[in-house]
């Protein structure tokens, strides 16, 4: 049986460890740097990653995220050859949950940005890849495990925002793309107490199936 939220108790701030979440397997990333002072890390960034384009389980996400990709293994990983770039957070198919950066620095996902009317969004967000194709459908698991950390991550931030990557950066990326299901998110969102409707952005529906390469100027942002 499915282990849903409601299932789980509810977070409390012993969850975390500074921040990190105690749940999630920590994968250390170099790439990351500090916020701006002041910054309000206010917004989460959905993405959708997966290494080759289509095939999930592997550890590739994780090689790229730390700088451990082999280049040469597949062909697609010359198009992003020399990429540095990371998330926050990483849920894989099965709702397992890796962390890459503590929620305090400023990890490298969001890129060229805009969003509620500022400029790099890498600044004042927790970026979190769900182990998915932008146009394909995600797995209950991942949703799961996506609102409990949303609310986990509303303890340790004022959270008020989530946005996709196609949303905070439109006509440049279309991540996590029209399989996401938002509606399905705000329905469990509704059910999390602190989440309502009005963090969620008007979801333009889009039918782009081809992959765009994982946030290849995340590093510059």
């Amino acid at each position: 049986m499915t282990t849903t939220p409601a299932d789980l108790p509810p977070p409390t701030p012993a969850d975390w460890d500074g921040g990190w979440l105690r749940e999630a397997r920590r994968c250390p990333s170099p790439n990351f740097g500090p916020r701006p002072a002041g910054a309000q890390i206010d917004l989460l960034v959905v993405h959708s990653i997966s290494l080759p384009p289509g095939e999930y389980g592997g550890p590739q996400v994780e090689q790229l995220f730390t700088n451990r990709l082999d280049w040469n293994a597949h062909p697609y990983f010359g198009q992003i050859r020399g990429l540095e770039v990371s998330s926050h957070f990483f849920i894989r198919r099965d709702g397992a949950l890796v962390q890459f950066v503590d929620t305090f620095e400023r990890a490298w996902h969001a890129g060229r940005s805009s969003w509620r009317g500022r400029e790099n969004c890498n600044d004042d967000s927790v970026g979190i890849e769900l182990e998915g194709l932008e146009g394909e459908t995600f797995e209950a698991a991942q949703y799961h495990r996506l609102i409990r950390l949303m609310a986990q991550l509303a303890i340790l931030h004022p959270v008020q925002h989530v946005a996709g990557h196609e949303h905070i950066a439109p006509g440049r990326k279309l991540d996590p793309g029209p399989g996401f299901d938002w509606a399905l998110l705000q329905q469990l969102a509704q059910q999390t107490p602190g989440w309502n409707t009005s963090c969620f952005p008007e979801v333009v529906r889009r039918v782009d199936r081809h992959p765009s390469p994982p946030h290849q100027d995340g590093a510059s942002a």
